[in-house]
Order: C-alpha cells, then sequence, then structure tokens
C-alpha cells in the first residue's frame, strides 16, 4: 500500500510540474492540424524520440489490412498509402507490457466559418481549448505523449515494453488493425480518446456493441400494359410492397425472437434491451404517382448485438429468417429476397474484473475521486480492435470534450481541467500495469 501510494504521490507532483508542458503539447497538434496529418506525425515521432522511445514507421495501404469480424462493403477505400507512427519504449522480461493508441487524423477541414473561435488557433476559454481535431482525437494524442513525460518525470520507467502508436482512423483507415497484423503486440491496450458521452474521465469504454446494416430487395411483376396508370391491372401484377410486407413481419418476428433470447446485463441495466433490428426505410413506388407500381422494394436496415455474438453467426440468422419467410408464399419462394450486408462490425467487451480495467478504473478514482462506469453504447469503438483481432484486454478512456455530435463541428474542444487529469491517469497507469 506505501509503494502505490508513493507511486500516486510522484506522479501527482510531476503532472502538476509538467501541467503547462502537457497543455502547450496539445495546442502545438491544434496548431498543426492545419498542416495535415504527416505534419503532425512528425511532430508526435520528435516528441516521442525526445523520450527515449525508438521510432518506428508503418506505411500500409487500408484497403489491404486484413479484418477480423468486420466488413463494409461498397464502401469507397481511398487507395493513399497512410503512415503510422510507433514509439517503443523497451522494458524487461519482469513487467507487462501495454500499448497506447490513438489517432492523429481529425475529421476532413470545412465549416470553417461557423466557428467562433480560430479553429487553429488553439484557443483557452472559460476552462476549455478550443480547436480543430481539439476532441477527435488530437488529445488522445497528448494524453498518451505526456502520460509518458509525466511518468518518466516522477522517475517512473516501464517494467514491460511499452509501445505508443500514432495510427489513422478516419474513412476506413484501418490503423489499429493495420499496427496489429504487422505484428504489434502488448499483454494490453489503452485506447486514448475522449468521451464522447459528456461525462469525461467517469467514463471507462470497456463495451462495444456489434452492427450490421443491410439492404433486402424484393421484386414484383408490373402488369403486361401500356397504359401509364396501372390501377385497373393491379390483379394481373405482383405488387412488391404487399412481399415486402411479408419479409418486414419476418424480420420483426426476428426481432422478437432474439430480444427475448439475447441478453447483456451491461446493455439490459442501460436500455433495458440488449439488442434490436431496425427496419429504417422502404424504398417503392413513386408518391407523386400513385397509380402505378414498382417492379422492386427495397427494405433497409440494422441490427445491434451484444457479446459474446459472433458477426457471422447474426448473419446467418437473419438469411435463415429471411429464407423461411419465403417458403410462406409462392411468389417468393420462386423469386426469393435478395440481401445485401453494407457494413458490420464485431462486439467486444473487457470485463470490469479484468486486471487491465481494475488498474484504469483505480487510476481514474484516484485522479478524480469518483468510481467510473461502463457505457455499453459504443457501437464500433476502435477498442474492439485488440480485443477481437488479437485477444488483446482493451479499454478506452478520455477527457470532457462535449457530445458526439461535436467532433468535425463547430467550435470543437476539450475540458483543460479533465484533460490535465486524463494525462495523469494515463501516467498512473504505465506504472502500475508494468509492474
Amino acid at each position: 500500500m506505501s509503494e502505490t501510494r508513493d507511486i500516486t504521490d510522484a506522479i501527482t507532483a510531476a503532472a502538476e510540474r509538467e501541467a503547462a508542458t502537457s497543455l502547450a503539447f496539445l495546442r502545438d497538434l491544434i496548431r498543426l492540424s492545419q498542416q495535415g496529418e504527416d505534419a503532425i506525425q512528425d511532430f508526435i515521432a520528435a516528441s516521442l524520440r525526445a523520450l527515449g522511445c525508438r521510432i518506428e514507421e508503418l506505411r500500409y495501404r487500408p484497403a489491404e489490412v486484413p479484418l477480423v469480424e468486420e466488413f463494409a462493403a461498397g464502401h469507397a477505400i481511398p487507395p493513399r498509402e497512410r503512415r503510422s507512427v510507433l514509439g517503443i519504449l523497451p522494458g524487461n522480461s519482469t513487467g507487462r507490457s501495454l500499448m497506447l493508441f490513438a489517432h492523429p487524423d481529425p475529421e476532413p477541414l470545412g465549416g470553417l466559418e461557423a466557428w467562433r473561435h480560430d479553429p487553429f488557433a488553439a484557443t483557452v476559454a472559460d476552462g476549455r481549448l478550443y480547436g480543430w481535431g481539439a476532441a477527435d482525437d488530437l488529445a488522445g494524442i497528448a494524453m498518451m505523449v505526456q502520460g509518458l513525460r509525466v511518468a518518466l518525470a516522477a522517475g517512473i520507467r516501464p517494467a514491460g515494453t511499452l509501445t505508443l502508436a500514432s495510427t489513422p482512423s478516419k474513412q476506413h483507415a484501418r490503423g489499429v488493425a493495420a499496427v496489429l497484423h504487422k505484428g504489434y503486440r502488448a499483454d494490453a491496450a489503452v485506447y486514448m480518446h475522449p468521451a464522447e458521452s459528456g461525462i469525461g474521465m467517469q467514463e471507462i469504454k470497456a463495451f462495444a456493441p456489434g452492427q450490421l446494416e443491410f439492404r433486402i430487395t424484393v421484386a414484383g411483376r408490373l402488369p403486361d400494359t401500356q397504359e401509364p396508370a396501372h390501377t385497373a391491372f393491379a390483379h394481373l401484377a405482383v405488387n412488391p410492397l404487399e412481399k415486402a410486407m411479408i419479409v418486414c413481419q419476418a424480420l420483426r418476428d426476428l426481432d422478437r425472437r432474439r430480444g427475448e433470447r439475447v441478453t447483456h446485463p451491461a446493455l439490459q441495466a442501460a436500455i433495458g434491451r440488449s439488442t434490436n433490428l431496425l427496419i429504417s426505410s422502404i424504398r417503392c413506388g413513386d408518391a407523386e404517382r400513385p397509380s402505378r407500381l414498382d417492379s422492386q422494394c427495397v427494405i433497409g436496415g440494422a441490427l445491434s448485438f451484444p457479446p459474446p455474438e459472433r458477426l457471422d453467426a447474426v448473419m446467418q440468422e437473419v438469411e435463415a429468417a429471411i429464407a423461411q419467410a419465403a417458403t410462406t408464399d409462392d411468389w417468393l419462394r420462386d423469386h426469393p429476397p435478395q440481401i445485401e450486408w453494407i457494413a458490420g462490425v464485431g462486439a467486444a467487451e473487457t470485463t470490469a474484473d479484468d486486471p487491465l480495467y481494475r488498474i484504469v478504473a483505480e487510476a481514474v478514482t484516484a485522479a478524480t475521486g469518483l468510481v467510473p462506469r461502463v457505457n455499453p453504447l459504443h457501437t464500433a469503438s476502435d477498442i474492439r480492435n485488440p480485443i477481437i483481432q488479437m485477444g488483446m484486454p482493451t479499454v478506452g478512456l478520455g477527457p470532457l470534450c462535449g457530445s458526439l455530435t461535436m467532433a468535425g463541428g463547430q467550435d470543437e474542444w476539450v475540458d483543460v481541467a479533465d484533460y490535465q487529469r486524463a494525462v495523469r491517469v494515463t501516467a498512473t497507469i504505465i506504472a502500475h500495469w508494468s509492474r
């Protein structure tokens, strides 16, 4: 207990001494964001080298990165090469290794005329630091670099190897997956990213629901007529909207069955249900020409699911429900609905009894006086990548930054005091995990 208290006191003192440097570092990142991603990455590499890290760079093409429990069919993936910067601080064989990761690529520039603060001036006002990319995810980058700086300033050098990865994420960049599949590993990982849910450091990302998005095309048959109106000939046609209702009913029945069968305590406690199948759109016909039939109807939908369900198993369940519905109708039996899977991500979780979660939660409590909680609704959070692809326990955390709608929008900000707490927490995690 005395050793733990000594470490906490040393980190607290070092964080206070380094507070101005930590804030200046994040402000420098915001100013550099106007010059582009490479300028940010160069600055990060130089900063990590100055802290004693060995710098390695990974250049990759996102379309060539293997994915596990994830797909994005039909999405345009930019062909340009991307660049990850990794700072590696070697440890010894006695300590557990740790990977900290964040992404250096903010949203594409746009809508700057709506800002009240200069997006690249890194203005501090009323306890907030404003700037382009501040919340998504330059604060995360600063947390891990300055967290290491504070740990070293406190006289703490990790016993296990520490890897700090600045790796792209936006526009299907797949940076974390690229780093993992290139062979970089650790006993655990922490995703550095401000908390978009509005409670800052009181939240730990340790749960990411899975999600599938799909389209189902249901064919019909137009009447054999040249008349502009189809009303009189409707009995000679097959209305795809009527057939689509059969498919929709099958999806509603599947949703009801899954809601009864598939449960997870975290989601049940948060929203009272652990899985949902949403029918979000039905595109059929022309509202301006109500007397004409369409040749097909397209249903759009999405399905959320908790761990430990697997992506492929859930997809098979949906396909089976649609196939079964088709057997109940003569037309659908001969003209089966066609399902197109648009996108999907797997579900992932690091449980509260995992050593990583306990250490992170204790570090947050020591810095804030609050017991953190898990928000189980961060669909597709990047914590899923190390968990699903490599079996690495992973959590995420970061300072208060507003809401999910703010990143890439007007007057993006992070809370300065919570950012400083996040740096201190990061240093504490480095110290306690590697022992």
